[in-house]
């Protein structure tokens, strides 16, 4: 399904797939479509912390873990 990200604290860096990373600070949001691939990190030089919010149609799987 589709995420939306607010990040609440710290900042992340998101590396969606086939696009250039993008760094998502406190206060900012970032939406992910549907079946992106997608991975995020801390990058910032203290704790981070997000809110994410999936929009996923009802008896769908909400995550595939990666490898």
């Amino acid at each position: 399904g589709e995420e939306l990200v607010y990040v609440v604290e710290g900042a992340f860096e998101y590396q969606l797939d086939g696009r250039p990373p993008v760094i998502v600070k406190a206060g900012e949001v970032l939406f992910i479509p549907a079946g992106t691939p997608h991975a995020v990190k801390n990058v910032g030089s203290g704790d981070a912390a997000e809110l994410a919010t999936y929009l996923v149609e009802k008896g769908k799987t909400l995550l595939v873990p990666g490898k």
